[in-house]
């Protein structure tokens, strides 16, 4: 298993508008440089490049969307940290062998697949692999 790099940080938040006008001073932009619903996940996201790593702001798009459970639970914050890997269902077999649990299986995106690792093995963060190659980058 190979980690390329930190992929993106996500930003759990009540309001996306607000959390925007809050962020987009501070990170020197004045829109996201890749926004998205996934519906899915029930998550309206915002993402901002700051180097080559992801920050992202995440509502949910409904009440019982783990967005919404998380801030339920936890207040707005920093929810995610995700590891850009080569390949998301090998890093995933790899770390099962080593007792790493997985929150279900590896999920699509884009052209990419992601999976979770369960928080309770990673000192309560909850973390991500995404194999995604972010040609976005390179325009």
């Amino acid at each position: 298993m190979t980690v390329n790099k930190i992929d993106h940080i996500c930003i759990a938040v009540k309001d996306l508008a607000a959390a925007r006008k809050i962020w987009e001073p501070i990170l020197g932009k004045s829109a996201p440089d890749d926004e998205y619903i996934d519906e899915p996940e029930k998550i309206n996201v915002a993402r901002y490049w700051v180097g080559e790593v992801g920050f992202e702001l995440m509502e949910s798009t409904t009440p019982d969307g783990d967005v919404a459970k998380y801030i339920e639970k936890h207040g707005e914050g920093i929810m995610l940290l995700s590891l850009n890997v080569d390949d998301t269902r090998e890093s995933m077999e790899t770390l099962k062998n080593k007792g790493y649990p997985f929150i279900g299986g590896a999920r699509p995106f884009r052209d990419c697949e992601y999976a979770f690792i369960h928080p309770q093995k990673v000192n309560g963060v909850l973390l991500e692999l995404i194999d995604y190659k972010w040609d976005e980058l390179k325009k």
